[in-house]
């Protein structure tokens, strides 16, 4: 059994051996119920006079045995024998049996919460942290904390003053995951004044010279909670204030147990620990203000430490530290992990950007990194350059002219945007600056879609600044016409930014003027600064996982309870939700009957609607006009009189997907050794896959390419690597097609945070190597996001309740698809999308708003760490129009979802 095999056709045998009198064997015996007791929840039964027996037996041992195994099987027969004994035993005279007895009450509040409330064993449980004994203190408090954190009700742990006292009495005598249970309650209390604060903190701060690093972190966490007390009481105790000295003082003890924490033998209890200093200070930086010395990295430090504290120097650095900070960075920069390299580049112009008077000493550290000709370390540094000037407009302009020289060591797309914002920037001010432009537009056509975009706009910048150089008036003429040409290409925001652009030159230079080179606003370094609230509910949760995830628990916790044998019918699971929900429920399945779901009863005063969506955001915004339907108007049931949908049903069979046309992402070029590229991402027979058509300009047939992806965001990569072509390419204008098989691959991720949220288009870099004559070119394709939506995104109506109500309604992307080719059909619109895997999950009809329906859907995406989205759609009568509803945690890829529902829905 615990080595993995099934031994659960012992299980009557087993049961047997329950009465015995040996305490090891009963041990034994007991574990083998728990394993195997949801699986036989009938024949546990048979074991519950045995369990009674044992939890009036003299051996204490043998009554805490008995009472944490009945709290351990899940099975809801169970639950009404385990009352009477559980009462008894949580006033046991032996302490041991009271501790257990405690914890058991947790467990039985996860299954049946009505239960415990109404047996009284909550108020139990307060009872017993007045209990003499710090081990059974320490367990109740843990009980009542597990409550407070499964019914979200903090008035179960309500601690008075002499409750309080005995808390910190017991902190010294229990053990230390005791002492842990015990700060999470102190955590929790609102002293009454600053005097009140400053005698717990006192009580508690020798806990943080405790071995376990979990004291230390809890410690701090109260000691934190209650410093912020004595902001608001000052007058209490002699006006405290932030930098009194009393203050002051807490402060320095806390800073020795952090930096203590970093010294770990352990790397992962390192990285927890870092998690956790880069919370405490943002909030209160001044506790190791003294100490950006000890988050130097050392050489042997993993990266993930190593990233983590790179942040905490930023945050830490002043300008009594700048010049032991930059001359650390300057020597991260010299290292050979490229991606720790680059991101101590970037360190550098954080604090340049920081501190003002700092900035002069970062810049100069900035170009001495230049001058080493290394690519990625030069490159970087003109990233971080443009934010630099952004910060400080007009300043440091100097350095211009050494960024300039290293021009053609730029071969990454945003380096050279970065590069090119900078000489339109300041075309007044470089002789050059259209001769520099020149040579990134002669490479147009081959650029990704940001360094096109910031040609076009530097170009007209370079026209606006020198309107009387004609090589001005020549290249904003070139490149808006590459811009504008469909021919060419298919991004349409290069498209509509060239036309902009051209009108507005055309029509009004003036207001062209005003418009490109209007002053921008000074940029901060914000980058991964968190918001009040959410700093203020992690600092909270200090020592636990939401901490080091830097995220809410309800945003990766959800809380489920199943029992065994809910009905007797052998239905074992059971998914807990609002206790006063009312179930839709479904009548079995009989040979000659198919099921048909029975409507749930309408909700009665005060009750709630599981299917009510006026409270789960299942609404149109409130500034649409009142035709659409409003939170009022959508408080009926999700199904209506649809139900036959709710598992996928439609009448309509899903169309043939149309195939997408080509279009060119790589000319014969000298660079390319004559070949080009028409692709488009495709799905055939549920496998995305890249379709080439491979063109032969060269003098020599082409038997073979190599190919690879960059880096993405949801981590896209080709299931072979060679292209063989047999017959080979004809030399002189022959073509071929081929097909790349797209599979996702966890190595091939790219961080999230670098996908602009306001993204419509998924671009994929795509490097191909000509094994004939090792000639390697580039190009990127755009990836159609709907490409990507995995078959297995279905979910169950209640699953999408539960899900729609846990994203928060700030969460949501809305936008109108006002020409539907099929007009107002709902059945051709739904089809489209469940051909391309967005899954029906419920249709409705609107009351009170005639002739408007309801449609919601859902969708998971391909790769390594999936992405969800819930998507509502909101048909009226009559209208060839349709409002689409994002609603996802996957901020980066709302746009992206959206955009793809409304290509489906626009498509023939």
């Amino acid at each position: 059994m615990t080595v993995g095999k099934d031994v659960s056709m012992l299980f009557t045998d087993v049961v047997n051996c329950i009465q015995t009198s040996n305490i090891e064997l009963k041990k034994l015996v007991y574990l083998y119920l728990i394993n195997y007791a949801k699986s036989q929840p009938e024949l546990i039964l048979l074991s519950v006079n045995t369990f009674v027996k044992d939890a009036a037996d003299p051996n204490p041992l043998v009554r805490a045995l008995a009472i944490r195994t009945m709290g351990c099987i899940r099975v809801e027969r169970i639950i009404e024998y385990l009352c009477e004994p559980l009462q008894k035993t949580l006033r046991d005279e032996d302490p041991y049996v009271r501790k257990t007895a405690a914890m058991c009450v947790a467990k039985l509040y996860d299954i049946q919460p009505e239960l415990v409330i109404d047996r009284g064993f909550v108020d139990a449980l307060r009872d017993l942290v007045s209990d003499p004994n710090p081990t059974v203190v320490a367990n109740a408090v843990a009980a009542l904390n597990e409550i407070a954190e499964t019914s979200s009700d903090d008035s179960v742990l309500e601690l008075s003053t002499s409750a309080l006292q005995k808390l910190l009495a017991a902190l010294n005598e229990c053990t230390e995951w005791g002492q842990v249970s015990i700060l999470d309650a102190l955590a929790k209390y609102q002293p009454t004044d600053a005097k009140d604060a400053l005698s717990v903190i006192e009580r508690v701060m020798p806990r943080l010279q405790h071995a376990n690093s979990a004291v230390v972190l809890s410690a701090v966490k109260v000691i934190l909670r209650y410093m912020k007390t004595c902001y608001f009481h000052t007058e209490n105790v002699n006006s405290i204030e932030d930098d009194t000295e009393t203050l002051n003082s807490i402060r320095k003890k806390l800073a020795p147990p952090l930096v203590t924490l970093l010294n770990s033998d352990l790397e992962e209890i390192t990285y927890v620990a870092l998690r956790n200093i880069n919370l405490i200070v943002q909030a209160e930086p001044k506790i190791l203000e003294n100490e950006v010395k000890v988050f130097f990295c050392k050489y042997n430090d993993p990266i993930y430490v190593k990233l983590e504290k790179l942040e905490i120097m930023i945050r830490l650095v002043s300008e009594r530290n700048i010049d032991q900070v930059l001359l650390e960075l300057k020597e991260y920069a010299q290292e050979v992990d490229v991606d720790f390299v680059r991101r101590a580049v970037r360190a550098i112009g954080r604090c340049a950007i920081k501190l003002e008077k700092a900035a002069q000493r970062c810049i100069n550290v900035l170009l001495e990194l230049i001058q080493t000709k290394i690519n990625y370390v030069v490159q970087e540094s003109v990233i971080v350059t443009t934010d630099i000037f952004r910060r400080y407009p007009q300043k440091y302009e100097a350095i211009i002219a050494t960024l300039c020289e290293n021009l053609e060591s730029l071969d990454e797309p945003q380096a050279k945007a970065s590069m090119i914002w900078i000489i339109g920037e300041y075309a007044d001010e470089i002789e050059n600056a259209d001769e520099l432009l020149e040579n990134f537009i002669d490479s147009f056509e081959d650029e990704t879609a940001p360094v096109q975009l910031q040609l076009v706009t530097a170009a007209v910048k370079l026209f606006l600044k020198q309107p009387d150089k004609t090589s001005a008036h020549e290249m904003v003429q070139k490149v808006l016409g590459l811009a504008t040409d469909d021919a060419s290409f298919g991004n349409p925001d290069l498209r509509d930014r060239g036309f902009v652009y051209w009108r507005l030159l055309s029509a009004d230079p003036d207001a062209a003027k005003a418009v490109v080179l209007a002053d921008k606003p000074t940029i901060t370094d914000d980058t991964h600064k968190l918001d009040k609230d959410l700093l203020d509910q992690l600092l909270a949760r200090i020592a636990t996982l939401a901490s080091v995830f830097h995220k809410p628990p309800e945003a990766f916790v959800t809380r489920e309870t199943q029992l065994a044998g809910m009905d007797g019918n052998g239905e074992d699971e059971y998914t807990e939700f609002d206790e006063d929900t009312p179930k839709t429920t479904v009548s079995s399945t009989n040979n000659n009957n198919t099921s048909q779901p029975v409507a749930p009863p309408p909700p009665q005063s005060g009750e709630v609607d599981l299917l009510d969506m006026s409270d789960l955001g299942f609404s149109t915004p409130a500034q649409q006009p009142q035709s659409e339907p409003t939170q009022q108007t959508l408080a009926q049931g999700l199904l209506g009189d649809n139900d036959d949908l709710l598992f996928g049903g439609t009448s309509t069979s899903n169309p043939t997907l149309p195939k997408r046309q080509k279009i060119v992402v790589c000319q014969p070029s000298a660079q390319s050794g004559g070949i080009g590229i028409s692709a488009a991402f495709e799905l055939e027979n549920g496998q995305p896959q890249l379709e080439l058509v491979v063109l032969n300009q060269s003098q020599r047939p082409l038997n073979n390419l190599a190919i690879q992806f960059n880096k993405s965001a949801l981590g896209l990569a080709p299931a072979k690597a060679q292209i063989p072509f047999i017959p080979p390419v004809p030399p002189n204008g022959g073509s071929s097609p081929a097909v790349v098989p797209i599979v996702a691959n966890s190595n091939m991720l790219a961080p999230t945070s670098a996908l602009d949220p306001s993204t419509t288009t998924l671009t994929l870099q795509v490097a191909m190597k000509n094994s004939d004559t090792g000639s390697i070119f580039y190009f990127a394709v755009p990836v159609p996001f709907e490409v990507l939506f995995s078959p297995d995104g279905a979910v169950e109506r209640s699953t999408f309740i539960e899900m729609w109500k846990s994203i928060d309604d700030s969460l949501e992307t809305y936008s109108t698809v006002s020409d539907l080719p099929t007009g107002p059909s709902i059945d051709a619109a739904s089809a489209k999308l469940q051909a391309r895997r967005a899954f029906h999950v419920a249709r409705r009809t609107v009351p009170n708003a005639q002739g408007t329906e309801v449609v919601f859907f859902s969708i998971k995406t391909l790769g390594p760490q999936p992405h969800h989205f819930l998507v509502e759609l909101t048909f009226k009568a009559g209208l060839p129009a349709c409002k689409v509803c994002v609603k996802t945690t996957s901020q980066p890829f709302a746009n992206l979802a959206k955009t793809a529902i409304e290509t489906i829905l626009r498509a023939p």
